[in-house]
């Protein structure tokens, strides 16, 4: 495992962490979650050098929080960072313009999870805390910025981040400049290149550490899906997936497959997308089995990808707004 600057925070992180979504089931989650398995792909991704695991709350309603606790107390002489995010109160998933700070994240919310996130994890500190939504309009509220301080002040945080609404990526660039702000974690992928827009350039700037998430476009980027693919009843990806979706992500990378180098899965070549850029801090794909563990932190290391396939790469571009079933 290859590591990196996790900006001002100065943790060294491996540059492939552990997206811990889809291994904690429950309601509004992935479907098919069983814990001895996700319990054997952590594991093996701590013998491989994996030392960054993002997680939140509403994973399994602090289960996947849990599931993290345990492998951290396991491996006592390891180091790992332990990120996760605050829910929204009002359970709305993505904020919008009309969002009210009161209504979404209020300070005794903000608190009250923070200590239930400290006792799922059963940790006396929470080295990254993250808002799992954000509206710029809120940056100078002192309403969040005031339990955010003292979380630190009293060493219950050492990091706090912000996670940015799906394709929002410039909706953050304001609550940088508060100081509070550590780490932003945003959607980016061969697909959503926007935060190379903007946000890339003013966390370099501000020594943000950036956190790269849905590396494979909430699977698209596998190569799997088909335009027949379904999903059980209550998984989220049926929610996400609706039929305009699904053929058109399908087709985008149906045109991928063909730019793949010899022995380059797509997969590897999302990954490799991701690392090039200096901004990135760590890319978190969801792992769900050691098989995943095993090919997913294996591209950390190889060699960068050559400007010429990146030029090509910068083509499939695919710029997308929020929408009803983008959540």
């Amino acid at each position: 495992m290859e590591y990196r600057r996790f900006g001002r925070l100065g943790w060294q992180v491996g540059e492939v962490g552990y997206g811990m979504w889809g291994i904690a089931g429950g309601e509004g989650g992935w479907t098919g979650a069983d814990d001895t398995v996700g319990d054997a792909a952590l594991r093996e991704s701590v013998r491989l050098g994996c030392n960054f695991f993002d997680t939140a709350w509403i994973y399994g309603r602090g289960h996947s929080e849990e599931l993290l606790g345990r492998l951290v107390a396991d491996v006592p002489g390891t180091r790992l960072h332990t990120a996760t995010k605050i829910p929204p109160k009002n359970r709305v998933w993505p904020s919008n313009r009309e969002s009210r700070l009161e209504d979404v994240f209020p300070a005794d919310h903000i608190m009250e999870y923070a200590h239930k996130s400290l006792e799922g994890l059963g940790r006396e500190k929470i080295d990254l805390l993250q808002l799992h939504v954000w509206e710029d309009s809120w940056a100078d509220d002192e309403r969040w910025q005031e339990p955010v301080r003292a979380l630190k002040d009293q060493g219950l945080v050492e990091g706090f981040g912000i996670s940015v609404n799906r394709w929002e990526p410039e909706n953050v660039v304001k609550a940088m400049e508060t100081g509070l702000v550590d780490s932003v974690q945003v959607i980016y992928n061969i697909f959503d290149q926007a935060p190379e827009d903007e946000l890339f350039d003013a966390c370099l700037e501000k020594d943000i550490a950036v956190v790269a998430r849905v590396p494979f476009d909430e699977g698209t980027l596998t190569g799997t899906l088909t335009e027949d693919t379904t999903w059980p009843d209550g998984d989220w990806r049926a929610s996400y997936f609706v039929p305009e979706n699904l053929k058109a992500s399908v087709a985008r990378a149906e045109a991928l497959k063909e730019v793949l180098p010899p022995g380059v899965t797509l997969p590897e070549l999302a990954l490799r997308f991701i690392l090039r850029h200096p901004a990135v801090s760590t890319v978190i794909p969801g792992m769900r089995n050691v098989g995943h563990v095993r090919s997913n932190l294996g591209v950390s290391g190889r060699e960068p990808l050559s400007d010429a396939l990146m030029a090509t790469l910068r083509g499939h571009r695919w710029d997308r707004v929020p929408t009803a079933w983008s959540q």
